[in-house]
């Protein structure tokens, strides 16, 4: 079993939690989540198992969008619901002020992470020193926020918003700084992760129906492909003759392509296929005095 299941993970759950259940639901070892959701956070999760395993990074890397709810005027220890109130201030609740000072956070910017994250500082998890009462200098992150959309302003504290962000985007941190910005302080009292690369709600299944699938031996039919994860990289198709050179993880000259994108430039990342329509890896673009080639990135066989 090779593929990805696409995980709408409840609250009160932590990832580790989804990938053990997943496990004995589907008794295989090698499974592993693409990136952590705080128990209090739900939705998308995407579970590698089997081959997909090698698949975890690149779907992490990917693009992320979730659905958050702002409360302002409150903020926290935690930059979220869960955490201790450490200050409370009055809220001038301005829908133009707030959509002005969410757009302001639209960009590429440098987020220094919450002290309750899974962040290591010297060997140690910045949520185990937050725990026992210590706070740490943090290295800032480069992050960018693609977009954000105010869904509605739910007076008198509350703002629904859609973000599309980077991978290492902490949204409890980004509603922190918007409310920093307004001047009152802010906290994230919500979280729905509604898309993480090519996995989003729609097919996202919960936990209890995969235990039922499983039940019925009907597993297979939640797991998802690792070509339907991969199907916004461009594709290239090798030739018969470079087929062994391909399985062998060498690098292979333009003129074996079958398939190409239209364009493409060194550095770009391919997944790359035989002749006969079976997935290899990911590959990426290479050249040398005007001479195209692909060398693997990742191999998935």
């Amino acid at each position: 079993m090779d593929g990805i299941f696409n995980i709408y993970k409840e609250k009160g759950f932590t990832s580790h939690d989804v990938v053990a259940i997943v496990r004995r639901t589907i008794h295989m070892k090698k499974v592993g989540h693409t990136g952590t959701l705080d128990p209090d956070a739900e939705g998308v999760l995407p579970v590698c198992v089997g081959r997909a395993t090698k698949l975890s990074d690149v779907i992490m890397d990917g693009r992320k969008s979730y659905r958050a709810m702002l409360r302002l005027g409150i903020t926290t220890t935690t930059e979220d619901a869960s955490g201790e109130v450490l200050e409370t201030k009055e809220v001038d609740f301005d829908e133009e002020k707030i959509r002005a000072a969410a757009a302001s956070m639209i960009g590429r910017l440098e987020q220094v992470p919450p002290m309750y994250s899974a962040v290591k500082v010297n060997g140690k998890k910045l949520y185990e020193l937050a725990r026992e009462g210590k706070e740490v200098e943090r290295k800032s992150r480069t992050i960018e926020v693609y977009d954000i959309r105010i869904r509605q302003f739910l007076p008198p504290d509350r703002v629904e918003m859609d973000v599309d962000c980077s991978k290492g985007t902490y949204i409890r941190t980004l509603c922190a700084d918007i409310g920093k910005a307004l001047g009152c302080g802010g906290h994230m009292a919500e979280l729905l992760r509604t898309a993480t690369g090519a996995f989003s709600l729609e097919n996202a299944i919960k936990l209890d129906e995969l235990k039922a699938l499983a039940e019925e031996g009907r597993t297979e039919e939640a797991l998802l492909t690792m070509e339907k994860a991969l199907k916004d990289y461009p594709v290239v198709k090798v030739s018969p003759k470079s087929t062994k050179f391909l399985y062998n993880g060498a690098k292979i000259q333009e003129r074996f392509f079958t398939e190409k994108p239209a364009s493409y430039k060194e550095g770009d990342i391919v997944a790359a296929y035989d002749h006969e329509n079976n997935l290899v890896g990911l590959y990426e673009i290479k050249n040398e005095e005007n001479n195209f080639y692909m060398k693997p990135y990742k191999m998935l066989i």
